[in-house]
Order: C-alpha cells, then structure tokens, then sequence
C-alpha cells in the first residue's frame, strides 16, 4: 500500500535544481519558493512504511482535525501543526476562482509553446517545457493526481497562473484541506503526501515509527532528473508540432523561427532545431495595489529577471 502513495508523487532537491544553467526552468523552482512550498516540496524524503499504512488506516477527520492512532498511540494533526512543520503561508486565497482574470488572460499566453493562447482546459504538450513541468508537480504533489497527465484541467491552470504570477496563496488551508478529504472515509481525493506525513509522525512524541526507507531517487527532482525530463518531453513535443512551409497558414511559428527537422542521437527520432527562443518568454510577476494582501512582492527584482528569451540556444540572464 505504501508504494502507491508514491507511485506519481515527486519530491524536489531544491539545493540542484536552483543551481541548474537553464534560466526558464530554474524560474519555475523559484516561483515554488516564493509561493512558499520549499518547505512542503523539499521536506526530507524518507518513508516510515509500515507507520504510514497503519495511519491511513485509522485515519479520520475529528472535529477539524486529522486523527488516527499508530501502534495504540493517538496522533492529531492539526491546521497549526501542518502549517507549522512546513512553513506554510497562513494568509492569501483559498478559492482559486479569485485569481485574478487578466493575469490568467496573461498566463495562458506565456505558457503556449507555439505564441496562441493555450484554453483554460489544454493538452500539457500545448505548453513550454517548464510549464509542464510545473503542471507535473502541482497535479502530482500537491492535488495527488492519479492516471493520465496529459490534460492541464482548468483548475490547474488556475493555481499555475496564480502561482507564476506571484498571488499569495493560503497553502495551509489548501493543502489541509486535501489531506483531511484524502482520510475522509468515501472521498474520492487519491491519498498521497506520504513523505510530508512522515515528517509530521516525526513530530509525535514518544511514537516509534519503525524501519525508514529513502524515497526513491528517480523521483525526486535534481538537475540530472530534470535534464532527463526536458529530453523527454522535447520528443513529445516534436511529435505533436504541426509545421507547415514557407511561413503558410497550416504553420504554427513565424517562418523566422522555423527550422528543419533533423534526427537527434538520444531519441533517434525528429527533434526542432532553433526553436529554443520560443520555450522561454518573459513574465513579471502580477502586483495589484488594491490587492495588496493576496499579491506578493519579491523585492530584489528577481520575478521581473525570471524569463528571459533563449538566443542562439544559449540561456542568457
């Protein structure tokens, strides 16, 4: 049982990854930062398999509170707690249907692979490469997704936009919320969080929680697993681009931007060439004044660096 409460999570090593040369990736780690989900997303990954199985089993909901009861001992988690363990921001939305619609007008725009403006319920291989890469995380680790990856729902475009766009989010409540529907007898919410609920057993005093097993490497997120993801998804996305002759209607890139296609050595399959400068647009994080207490500023001026267009196929600050 265990084994599938990661069987699609992810964990990220964020010391690698925001040491990593590529400027759009390494953006999306730092928007994670500034949402503050570091602290939930980079927890240590170690997993107490047997304590795990026998919280899910006793576990329930009582009186806002998730409860359960690991080898005779009663254990209660509470908002504070949660929030507490992880550093989560306590303040910001809860409901995202409140972020704001201009700047999810903008973000669908920033986060098309081709320039046309992705819809609000799009295929993952319509978006950049970082984006899809933020959409795996969110739908992974922090909504617990299970089956096909392949369709971005428009509630997670909403959280993706918010997120990149620099909107505070109430993370505490959000994910409580989820975890509390994932012990809810009859929820249809798919269990997971299973490392971050090892670090909260770590907290209980006096509870033996056994043997630990390290999570398993392949899925947490360092520069070489991340690397192995952009070439993946580079495949897909050559595999799905339609591009059409001289610049005609039946093309999706301005003929400027539009190159041959050539067999590349890792997939053995069609690769685009030169379209790097279409994969990284700029994008300021969202501020409102008359919404001060949902937006967030980042006051060294890293947001307004976060993308930068790719020239040459080199990355450039």
């Amino acid at each position: 049982m265990a084994s599938s409460l990661i069987s699609n999570t992810v964990h990220i090593l964020f010391a690698s990854v925001l040491a990593m040369d590529d400027v759009g990736i390494v953006a999306i780690f730092e928007v994670l930062v500034a949402s503050g989900l570091k602290g939930f997303l980079g927890c240590p990954a170690v997993i107490y398999e047997a304590a795990l199985i026998e919280f899910f089993q006793h576990g329930s909901v009582r009186d806002g509170m998730v409860g359960s009861t690991i080898q005779g001992k009663t254990v209660e988690i509470t908002d504070e707690v949660f929030a507490g363990t992880f550093e989560l921001p306590m303040d910001g939305l809860t409901d995202l249907n409140e972020v704001p619609k201009d700047l999810v007008l903008d973000a669908k725009n920033i986060f098309s692979f081709t320039g046309e403006q992705v819809s609000t319920s799009c295929k993952k291989r319509e978006m950049k490469i970082e984006f899809r890469l933020l959409s795996d995380i969110l739908a992974k680790s922090i909504f617990v997704k299970v089956g096909s990856f392949d369709a971005v729902t428009h509630e997670r475009i909403l959280m993706m936009a918010a997120i990149n766009g620099g909107v505070n989010i109430n993370w505490s409540r959000v994910l409580f919320n989820i975890f509390k529907d994932m012990v809810t007898p009859g929820s249809k919410q798919a269990r997971g969080y299973a490392v971050q609920i090892c670090c909260l057993l770590k907290k209980v005093q006096d509870l033996e929680l056994g043997d630990f097993k390290a999570f398993p490497p392949l899925k947490i997120l360092t520069e070489k697993t991340v690397n192995r993801y952009i070439a993946i998804n580079d495949k897909i996305s050559v595999e799905d681009v339609d591009v059409g002759d001289n610049g005609g209607s039946g093309s999706r890139f301005p003929g400027a931007q539009r190159k041959r296609l050539a067999p590349t050595g890792f997939t053995g399959n069609l690769a685009l060439q030169g379209l790097t400068n279409l994969v990284r647009t700029k994008s300021p994080r969202y501020t409102d004044r008359n919404k001060s207490d949902h937006t967030i500023n980042d006051g060294g001026g890293t947001a307004a660096r976060r993308w930068r267009r790719r020239e040459g196929g080199a990355a450039e600050r």
